[in-house]
């Protein structure tokens, strides 16, 4: 039986995430339709996210261990109101500067990538709509890998 890396382990390393969520909300910030909803985010934000999406792709406990959640990423997006549009726009920006800044463009990789994109996206439009977080600090991390989420989205 082969090691088979996480998804984490195959991208590259924190450098790699750093860069990417860096560059990415360079753009975000200049973006007609993202810079409103992304102008008053705090300097620690770039790496709080490059940190979490390591964290979920299988790169060790960084932004738990830093004192993040999943239930306080949700909570950032409580109350937000984005609408598909910026979700779409979000997830365009974010594999547009994964392509500039060379992460790994093999299929699996990159069909792992954008499922998680697209899972966590959506969710986050949600969540966005309501007005209470609907998740206990205790909540789990998620955890992504090769495969596929495993199941309908039923909302509790």
């Amino acid at each position: 039986m082969k090691n088979i890396p996480t998804l984490y382990e195959w991208a590259g390393d924190l450098n790699t995430f750093e860069t990417l969520f860096e560059k990415f909300y360079d753009k975000v910030v200049k973006d007609e339709l993202l810079g409103e909803v992304f102008r008053n985010m705090s300097p620690e934000h770039r790496t709080h996210v490059a940190h979490f999406v390591a964290e979920v792709f299988g790169g060790g406990n960084l932004y738990t261990n830093d004192g993040g959640s999943h239930a306080q990423m949700v909570g950032k997006h409580i109350g937000k109101m984005l609408t598909e549009e910026k979700r779409q726009r979000w997830v365009q920006l974010l594999l547009q500067t994964a392509d500039e800044v060379g992460l790994k463009s093999d299929p699996e990789f990159r069909s792992a990538f954008v499922g998680y994109l697209e899972w966590g996206s959506r969710i986050a439009v949600i969540n966005s709509q309501l007005t209470e977080n609907p998740m206990q600090l205790a909540e789990p991390m998620p955890k992504w890998g090769w495969g596929e989420t495993g199941g309908p989205y039923v909302p509790e």
